[in-house]
């Protein structure tokens, strides 16, 4: 697996944001069979930054129903990267 396989996308939503600005996290969506150190290298290689620690959940699928249908939406990997001090993400620039 190749780090672009490895990083899904980044999680941007108010909890993450929150987490980036006071504790230096930054969260990612990553490959469900992808363990702690090969999510660090892969961060380290994508964004050219020294990561501290990793910590990864498994996140369960819910369930959904449409009308008298149930299903079941897939379960996910969610990782949160700690960054060494001085080393940052940025995913807007200039904003």
């Amino acid at each position: 697996m190749n780090s672009y396989e490895i990083i899904k996308r980044p999680l941007l939503t108010e909890k993450s944001t929150l987490k980036k600005e006071q504790e230096n996290k930054v969260v990612f969506e990553v490959h469900p069979k992808a363990n702690k150190s090969e999510i660090k290298k892969a961060i380290e290689e994508i964004f050219n930054v020294k990561v501290k620690k990793v910590n990864t959940i498994l996140v369960p699928g819910k369930v959904k129903r449409v009308g008298r249908y149930t299903g079941r939406r897939p379960a996910w990997k969610k990782a949160y990267v700690t960054l060494e001090e001085g080393h940052k993400i940025e995913f807007f620039e200039g904003v």
